[in-house]
């Protein structure tokens, strides 16, 4: 190989290795580029109404996770839903996964983003009976509206859940 070869070859390779992101361990850092679109979603966000509370707290895990928690409080006292919710990047794909108390054995539903713009996303899982989408919109006014959706009893079925932002 002659030289201009070898410096060509050299600046590629070093091209390759600087586009990647490194910690102070030598570790690649990763990107979580649709998980950071979604970073609207933190804080807390609450509907109160005659009936009762829903609130739904969003937090960072880490670099690739969001956790959320969503409850609805009637008179106060009484928790009548009870959801953990996790948001995670898995290479370019993100995963809403919930868990639900007291249902499906208290064992997770994952559900695939299929939609994700600036202030839009959307979770499908059609194997799942009900809902199959799940869809938060964030609105120009600050709130936030989830939408569960899909076929419940051979019919379709929506639920709209407007939430302020309390945090």
């Amino acid at each position: 190989m002659n030289k201009l070869s070898i410096s060509l070859l050299t600046i590629l390779l070093l091209s390759i290795v600087s586009c990647n992101k490194y910690d102070s361990n030598g570790n690649i850092i990763k990107d979580y580029e649709e998980l950071e679109k979604a970073n609207w979603i933190l804080g807390e966000w609450e509907k109160k109404d005659s009936l009762g509370t829903l609130r739904e707290i969003w937090e960072r895990l880490d670099d690739s996770t969001f956790v959320g928690l969503s409850y609805y409080i009637q008179n106060e006292k009484d928790t009548l839903h009870n959801e953990q919710v996790e948001l995670m990047q898995n290479g370019e794909h993100l995963f809403y996964t919930t868990t639900i108390k007291g249902e499906n054995n208290d064992s997770p539903i994952p559900f695939q983003m299929t939609k994700n713009e600036d202030s839009l996303l959307v979770f499908e899982n059609p194997k799942h009976e009900y809902p199959q989408k799940i869809q938060y919109k964030l609105m120009k006014n600050g709130s936030l509206i989830a939408t569960i959706s899909g076929k419940q009893n051979g019919k379709n079925s929506a639920e709209n859940y407007s939430m302020n932002k309390v945090k």
